[in-house]
């Protein structure tokens, strides 16, 4: 009995040919009477199927864990709009990444094609401070702590730093109540002029239609 050991969308190394692709496709073989497949190929779009055994997959990016079990992470999505080929400027042709907050693999935050497209190594950069956004919080809670429980160990520069961290963990943890008016269910201001009908799929496409009043 086989099990698949890579998925849809996943980037891998394709020994025989000596470079990476997208699996485009799982194709399991099935036998009769059994009610598992003997065996699992992977359409890469090279123009053949290959075994788990001719495929290698990436090293998987760490996750970053907060005290409620958080997964954040970084996963790489196919790119849509360019093939290897024609990105061949981009970190990982071929892809884009994403990052999810959840425990399933699919949806999270990402940018639009064209968007990646225009500065590649930012947006991975920007990815991977989001990614590693719940670390960076606990390093900041802990040296805010460690300063308030010890002030007399710190010094000026570390008090500083205290101090700052302070400053940003509040803009980000504290969340202001919401007015009277925010609470009421008219809408009001420029909100009013508009009839806004949007939705955004699960590639991350925008598409909004919106009558002006």
């Amino acid at each position: 009995m086989a099990k698949a050991q890579f998925h849809k969308n996943q980037r891998v190394y394709v020994k025989p040919v000596g470079t990476w692709a997208i699996i485009e496709r799982v194709i399991p073989q099935w036998a009769k009477g059994l009610e598992e497949p003997i065996r699992v190929f992977y359409d890469v779009g090279l123009g053949r199927r290959f075994g788990a055994e001719e495929l290698k997959s990436e090293t998987a990016a760490p996750e970053t864990l907060d005290d409620a079990g958080q997964s954040w992470r970084i996963i790489r999505a196919r790119n849509k709009w360019q093939s290897p080929d024609d990105s061949t400027h981009h970190p990982v042709p071929g892809t884009y990444p994403t990052i999810v907050t959840g425990e399933k693999d699919w949806g999270g935050w990402r940018v639009p094609g064209a968007e990646y497209d225009l500065d590649p190594y930012k947006i991975e950069m920007q990815a991977r401070i989001i990614a590693n956004a719940l670390s960076l919080l606990k390093l900041t809670q802990e040296l805010v702590e460690f300063v308030d429980e010890n002030p007399e160990d710190a010094s000026a520069e570390v008090l500083e730093l205290a101090k700052r961290g302070d400053n940003a963990l509040r803009m980000i943890l504290e969340q202001d109540e919401p007015s009277d008016q925010e609470q009421t269910d008219e809408p009001s201001g420029v909100l009013e002029t508009f009839d806004v009908d949007a939705d955004i799929d699960v590639d991350g496409d925008f598409d909004a239609d919106a009558d002006v009043a």
